[in-house]
């Protein structure tokens, strides 16, 4: 994720068989069941469409006939109020609070009786704005095959597509759409359909399949107006918690549900209903990549392929020992440099930030690396140890490789003759740009434009504005933030194949670091030029201590590497498209990607017989190496093109995206880590630079903004596994503190968020041990977050290393550089978006765990789940996804830790695991935060500086309010910053 919080703080000042029952909600304290007269199936439905036995599957009511009920003799219920509020949404489901976890699979397909919300406003814009034309009414918005209108692309005229959805065309009426809501407060959103235009029957069709793991009295469905200045609320439905459970064994509908009033009186219109189907399944029963091979996402899984998982930029020979035979750490940035020196046809590079001025090459080389630097030399006359990154695209540019670079486009920077500024992020935009201006190098800046099927209302919250300051911070900071390497390698004598590289390493400034996280070693040797600290920003200079960095980055061979490929052909696409828009001549870069099936000797699914041919493929299915793999995203038609239209519900179902109103969104990134977590049998280890989610759970602000699954899934994976007896750990490393000053607004608010989300997962851990009556157990027992540091003493600096010297006339400096330089310590940044489960299954990618990133509709992000099938059949997995595991534990527990309790080691989910894990975090957090005496720490892992209490409240360590040197609290705190900036 981008620097949100220093950044910030820079602007600041500025469904199955047909079911024969429905559940019919009355006003009063009471419920009464209402039984259909059923209709065969395949039959007429009293509103005059077929009925269908399947879910979604059938075409929608017309009419508004209702249907016939009559009352059963169940005996009345009073139900307890929800959470003893009322809820915005207006209606609550009648019944108690329980929990639902597992996947709806919903169809919404209609509504019917609804009023019409514009008459007022017609009237008055008729009779005094705008007369109507002779044709009156308003004529429906055709869009092209990425959500965007005519208007933008007059040269797509001729291609007709089916227009928006629409009703009325002579008397404008209600704009409706339909959301999913789990009543509060805080209300929270699940899904919404996509808008129809002027009708009051619309039919949407949609089908959805959510994931729910709320504690809640049922679902309610809202049928709003959409306006373009926000919407307004027609009537609610609400489907109560218990039907959508006994909806597991048989599935609702399709049923009408009558819609009544916000303020519950009575029905908008006599007959308002909506009309759903709805089928439930448990999360035991959900798809995940052990019972499926992977989840529902727009790439499906691919198989044969070959996965190499890296830890930080480099590794130096014997840094890290690995697991001999099974896992050798590898080293990332050099892997690149010879993927790219090796390349004969393409290079494209997409990165939230790439760096023209960073070195690749920094230590001593592998013997493979200097074999090609030898090649380079002999046949090119280039030193390529010496390079700078643009000097290397130049240098394969030239040789007639076709290098495509990908940029986000900060819009707050700017290289002109009239003003020139770095940017909020100070990602080196514009410099990159210029670099490559006069070369053969096409580098393109995609700035992170909304959808145009937004509502003015949204475009504000996503755009630049000129007028509005918030908007501006909003549309600055929601970025592109996938970073991929894409090359051709040797496939065989004769072929070629596609390769790529995903994870979290930008290439750009203070990125490149190693295992043992220098603070002030190679000041003035490795890190010369690149010394990278933004919490003391323009106070740091070469003396340091500069901020080690902490990632995680894969290489993918094999038929997922081609949809990686496809991602940055949709996004190269959608913005060559965008600068056409806004007047740039740019229609001959939509043309700058090559044709890869128009080049015979390079593999390619139209030569291999597909996406997953057999010609793809790396290993063959008999390898006990081979991979299988799936690439996940976080995107919307508002950064690729080829997205269905939200109306086209048949293929929107097909590639398992989502509308948001109308726009596409693909939220895959989160089924995956909801999916694996459900998996899990053992244990999760967490790497992230955020942990943020679960919000409608928090336990002292409850909020709908970051509703995302992540926190609360592993929570009750761990209840779950406490409640069946069964061993479980969970095990989450973080950074200290956001980048940037740990005492600003934004990095206080996301602290704030961060510590809510413990709290609510020990809370809900430490319920069930008290619920099993489990004495002597504690939540930490089970769960635990972590971060990294380092302490550096004066005697481990070796002679010529470049190391400088603390200066004396700091001796009496206050100053949180001076202090950290006086202590010799600093966090070490964890910036790495990964979990492993079960030492059978990775995630490695781009994507925070917050919702920024795991949206879909904020932040663009990219990641592969990968597995190897001979070591996934359950016992104790001996492949490399285990290998990975413990050369990062290698790292962060010290090698002499992973020796002496390897036993332990290789048992997550055991106590005597997360007892020498904890003892060994407690003695580096106690020697980290020693005032006194400067002493090394065993690894890099830390306790994070967090008191949990027997019930799960989560207090800041005694004596520990605030961070070590630099300040800030640690629980952090709230503020004024629109909150879902830095969700």
């Amino acid at each position: 994720m981008p620097d949100i919080s220093s950044s910030l703080d820079r602007i600041q000042p500025a469904l199955g068989p047909t079911c024969r029952h429905r559940l019919s909600v009355t006003s009063g304290p009471t419920e009464r069941i209402l039984v259909l007269a059923p209709p065969a199936i395949g039959s007429k439905v009293p509103d005059g469409s077929s009925q269908s036995g399947g879910l979604g599957t059938g075409r929608c009511p017309q009419n508004s006939s209702r249907p016939r009920a009559t009352l059963s003799d169940a005996p009345r219920v009073r139900h307890a109020p929800h959470r003893g509020a009322m809820s915005s949404s207006g209606e609550q489901p009648p019944g108690p609070a329980v929990l639902l976890h597992g996947d709806l699979d919903l169809a919404i397909h209609a509504a019917r009786g609804l009023p019409n919300m514009d008459f007022l406003s017609t009237l008055l814009r008729r009779l005094c704005i705008c007369p109507p034309s002779g044709s009156g009414g308003s004529r429906p918005i055709r869009s092209d095959d990425d959500g965007t209108t005519p208007h933008h692309h007059r040269h797509h005229r001729h291609r007709r597509k089916p227009p928006q959805p629409h009703g009325h065309r002579l008397l404008p009426t209600s704009d409706p759409y339909a959301a999913v809501v789990v009543p509060g407060p805080p209300d929270t959103t699940l899904a919404r359909t996509h808008v129809v235009r002027n009708s009051e029957s619309p039919e949407w069709s949609a089908t959805l399949l959510l994931p729910l793991a709320h504690e809640t009295s049922g679902l309610v469905f809202q049928v709003r107006d959409a306006d373009p200045f926000g919407s307004d609320l027609i009537g609610v439905a609400a489907l109560p918690a218990a039907a959508i459970l006994a909806a597991s064994d048989k599935p609702i509908g399709p049923v009408w549900l009558p819609l009544l009033r916000p303020d519950g009186r009575g029905q908008p219109k006599p007959d308002s209903a909506i009309l759903i189907s709805a089928r439930f399944i448990p999360a035991a029963m959900t798809a995940t990549w052990r019972s499926a091979g992977g989840v529902p996402a727009y790439f499906p899984p691919r198989r044969g392929c070959e996965v190499k998982l890296y830890q930080d930029a480099h590794v130096a020979a014997s840094e890290l020992e690995g697991v001999p035979g099974v896992f050798e750490p590898g080293r990332c940035w050099e892997d690149m440099c010879m993927a790219v020196l090796g390349a004969q046809h393409l290079v494209y590079v997409v990165g939230w930030s790439v760096y023209t001025q960073v070195k690749l090459l920094r230590e001593a080389l592998s013997p493979e690396m200097l074999e090609k630097a030898a090649e380079a030399k002999a046949l090119g006359g280039v030193a390529v140890e010496d390079m700078i990154l643009g000097d290397l695209l130049k240098y394969k540019s030239q040789e007639g490789v076709r290098v495509c670079l990908l940029v986000w486009d900060d819009k707050t920077s700017h290289d002109n003759f009239f003003l020139k500024t770095k940017g909020v992020m100070q990602t080196h935009d514009e410099e990159t740009k210029k670099f490559f201006k006069h070369s053969s190098v096409i580098c393109m800046l995609s700035p992170r434009y909304p959808s145009s099927k937004l509502s003015m209302v949204k475009q504000k919250e996503t755009t630049l504005s000129a007028t509005c300051p918030a908007a501006q911070v909003v549309g600055t900071l929601y970025t592109h933030h996938q970073k991929c390497l894409i090359v051709d390698t040797p496939a065989s004598e004769t072929t070629r194949r596609v390769t790529a590289f995903l994870g979290g390493l930008d290439l750009c400034a203070g990125r490149y670091d190693t295992p043992s996280h220098r603070l002030f070693r190679g000041l003035g040797t490795v890190f010369h030029g690149d010394v990278y600290n933004p919490t003391f920003g323009a106070a740091l200079d070469a003396r340091g201590p500069r901020q080690p960095w902490h990632d995680m980055h894969c290489r993918v061979d094999g038929p997922a590497a081609y949809d990686v490929l496809r991602n940055f052909e949709q996004r190269w696409r959608r913005a060559a498209k965008l600068h056409a828009v806004f007047g740039k001549a740019a229609h001959w870069k939509e043309d700058a990607l090559l044709q890869l099936e128009r080049i015979p000797w390079i593999l390619s699914p139209s030569s291999a017989g597909g996406d997953d041919g057999e010609r793809l493929r790396v290993l063959p299915e008999h390898d006990p190496e081979r991979w299988h793999a799936q690439v996940f995203r976080s995107v919307d038609s508002g950064s690729v093109k080829g997205f269905p239209r939200p109306w086209e519900t048949e293929a929107m179902r097909q590639r398992q995206l989502w509308c948001d109103k109308n726009i596409a969104v693909e939220q895959s990134i989160h089924a995956a880590y909801v999916g694996a977590i459900r998996a899990a049998e053992r244990f999760v280890y967490v790497e992230n630079q955020y942990f943020i989610g679960s919000s409608y759970a928090w336990p002292s602000y409850p909020h709908p903004g970051a509703a995302n699954l992540v926190p609360m899934e592993i929570a009750l994976k761990v209840a779950g596994k406490i409640s069946a007896g069964e061993p479980f750990a969970a095990y989450v490393v973080i950074p200290m503190w956001p980048e940037g000053n740990p005492a600003s607004a934004p990095a206080q608010e996301i602290l704030f968020w961060q510590s809510q989300t413990m709290e609510m997962m020990y809370r809900v851990i430490a319920r069930e041990i008290d619920g099993k009556g489990l004495k002597g157990k504690h939540p930490q027992d089970y769960l635990n977050f972590y971060c990294l540091g380092n302490r550096e003493l004066q005697d481990e600096v070796a002679a010529g290393d470049g190391h400088r010297e603390w200066p004396r006339d700091e001796a009496d400096s206050t100053s949180p550089e001076a202090l950290a330089r006086r202590q010799r310590r600093f966090m070490v940044y964890v910036h790495s978006k990964g979990m492993i489960v079960d030492d059978e299954y990775v995630i490695v990618g781009s994507a925070n765990i917050n919702q920024r990133s795991l949206a879909g509709s904020r932040d663009t992000e990219i990641a592969v789940g990968a597995y190897q099938p001979h070591h996934a059949t359950g016992g104790r997995p001996r492949g490399k996804v285990y290998g990975y595991r413990m050369s990062l534990w290698e790292e962060h527990l010290g090698k002499e830790a992973v020796r002496r309790h390897a036993k332990e080691l290789e048992r997550p989910e055991s106590p005597a695991c997360v007892e020498v894990v904890n003892r060994i975090a407690r003695r580096n957090w106690e020697r980290y935060s020693d005032e006194g005496k400067i002493a090394a720490l065993q690894g890099h892992l830390m306790r994070y500086p967090v008191q949990v209490g027997d019930d799960g409240a989560v207090a800041p360590l005694p004596g520990h309010e605030t961070f070590p040197d630099v300040g800030g609290r640690v629980l952090g705190s709230t503020n004024n910053l629109p909150d879902y900036l830095t969700m």
